[in-house]
């Protein structure tokens, strides 16, 4: 069995995109109906950059989508596949779940990109600047992070954001608290905390207001049934039922990402194979999660082409 999953935020960089758009007119397509649908030049800030317009949540988010969209495109067009064919699953980390929806015909293109540049905005508004933080903490497992979340809070929001992988969780809430948390990491058995360059807490209780703006949006742009079956970030689980899909986007904004939870029980149901499409950052969680599995992570047509042969 496979799954196609969905890289979120931090996998983008300048010149995304590029090679595609200049390879493939199916890809040139995804980049102008994005672009049209924001009313903006999107695409020439992931091509040229500057770096700091492409890191910009609002414009991070719909940038990531549309190239692993344009990704999929090209497999899809040039490749002759359906998705629907050759996935059983599809699932994305945080945006990528978006990624992952379009990817399965919940949404349109316009749509998703729309929808994300929304999410961009609301959850950029949610907090302050400076208010607060990020962390990731490596050598860290979710128990080791739960109990130093809870050790760190004293009052103010701590909370663990995204269990990525046996070693890998991010703590999201308070600056303050995330600064207390970096600085407990030794006592707690955990190698190290790092704090990340994001303008805002992701999926922690702050976000509150954000959570509330995409319950509008969604509500206004219902999703469709899926022609492949989602995981849910939230759950950790499949999900088919579009009501459900719109409720749980919703709980993401300020809930878990249970990133590794997911992997483990897609590998349970049966996936040997996942497929990482316009990234290169999921599939190393994967790898260091499911035992036994093999993961192809999909950018340059160069990949396209030899997973084509492989698909």
């Amino acid at each position: 069995m496979r799954a196609f999953v969905f890289p979120g935020q931090g996998s983008q960089k300048v010149g995304m995109g590029v090679e595609l758009a200049a390879a493939s007119p199916a890809a040139r397509e995804v980049f102008e109906e994005v672009d049209d649908a924001l009313g903006q030049k999107l695409f020439r800030i992931m091509a040229e950059g500057p770096e700091d317009q492409l890191t910009l949540t609002e414009n991070a988010q719909p940038a990531i989508m549309a190239h692993a969209i344009a990704v999929l495109r090209v497999l899809e067009r040039e490749g002759g596949i359906a998705i629907a064919d050759k996935a059983h699953f599809v699932a994305g980390h945080s945006l990528g779940e978006y990624t992952a929806l379009c990817a399965a015909g919940a949404f349109s293109l316009a749509d998703t990109a729309r929808l994300l540049k929304l999410r961009g905005q609301a959850m950029q508004a949610a907090v302050p600047v400076g208010v607060g933080a990020m962390a990731a903490l490596l050598g860290a497992d979710i128990a080791k992070a739960t109990a130093l979340a809870e050790a760190a809070a004293e009052g103010e929001v701590c909370t663990v954001a995204n269990d990525n992988d046996p070693t890998q969780v991010v703590l999201s809430g308070h600056k303050g608290a995330i600064e207390r948390a970096i600085g407990m990491v030794k006592e707690h058995g955990i190698k190290r905390g790092v704090l990340l360059p994001v303008s805002a807490p992701f999926h922690c209780p702050l976000m509150q207001p954000a959570a509330d703006a995409m319950g509008q949006a969604l509500a206004a742009t219902a999703p469709r049934s899926l022609a492949v079956t989602l995981y849910a970030n939230v759950t950790a689980a499949p999900v088919t039922d579009p009501s459900d899909i719109a409720r749980l986007l919703v709980e993401q904004v300020t809930g878990r990402v249970r990133w590794r939870e997911s992997a483990l029980a897609m590998g349970a149901a049966g996936v040997g194979q996942f497929v990482e499409l316009g990234g290169k950052v999921l599939g190393p969680m994967i790898s260091r999660t499911v035992a036994d599995v093999s993961i192809t992570s999909v950018v340059t047509m160069a990949d396209i082409e030899a997973l084509l042969k492989d698909i």
